[in-house]
């Protein structure tokens, strides 16, 4: 004896005409902040690159002979990490990884592929970076205030769960390239590249 689940009529019918809709309103909102998040680590990208004026001036500008990790990490001045860090300042295979770091992981967001492998290389970028701030530190090696505004929770740690949740619920299928992504060959075979 078998038993058969037949679907009622109005039950398939609904669920079809939720599918002709198209993607709804929390995954539009994802790719939104997918793409929002990608125009953050492009334009940090290219204002380093250019010296946009910015955050970097145009004579500190990379194409220009200027370095993209000379000022954050060379202006550190407490944590107990800040001399490794400053030591590391201006490196060139610092700068080449930052630089590849931001132009990856915004181009990934932008295109939306690639998101768990962008989420993995841009949370270990926020927390190299929130680690080099310390915001744990109230005061600077000089006696002065930090002026951190919260010991533990800071927009590198917002950056890195945002770059989480794009991935976990592949925000890439809305407005990007992820569906395509997702059916090629050597990405199906590796689900860690999607």
């Amino acid at each position: 004896m078998s038993v058969h689940h037949t679907e009622r009529p109005a039950a398939s019918a609904a669920r079809a005409t939720a599918a002709d809709r198209g993607p709804t309103a929390l995954a539009r909102l994802l790719a939104a902040l997918r793409i929002v998040m990608g125009l953050v680590f492009t334009w940090a990208f290219l204002d380093k690159l250019f010296g946009l004026g910015y955050a970097t001036g145009s004579a500190n500008a990379w194409i220009g002979g200027g370095s993209p990790t000379k000022g954050f990490l060379g202006g550190l001045e407490h944590g107990p990490f800040a001399g490794m860090f400053r030591s590391w300042a201006g490196q060139a295979w610092a700068d080449w990884l930052f630089m590849a770091g931001l132009l990856g992981i915004g181009g990934a967001l932008l295109l939306g592929v690639g998101l768990r492998v962008a989420a993995v290389a841009g949370s270990l970028q926020m927390l190299l970076m929130w680690v080099a701030e310390w915001p744990l530190a109230r005061h600077t090696d000089a006696g002065e205030l930090t002026r951190s505004t919260n010991p533990l929770l800071d927009y590198h740690v917002v950056y890195a769960l945002v770059l989480i949740v794009i991935a976990a619920a592949a925000a890439g299928e809305v407005w990007g390239l992820g569906a395509r992504w997702a059916r090629l060959d050597v990405v199906d075979r590796n689900r860690w590249l999607r």
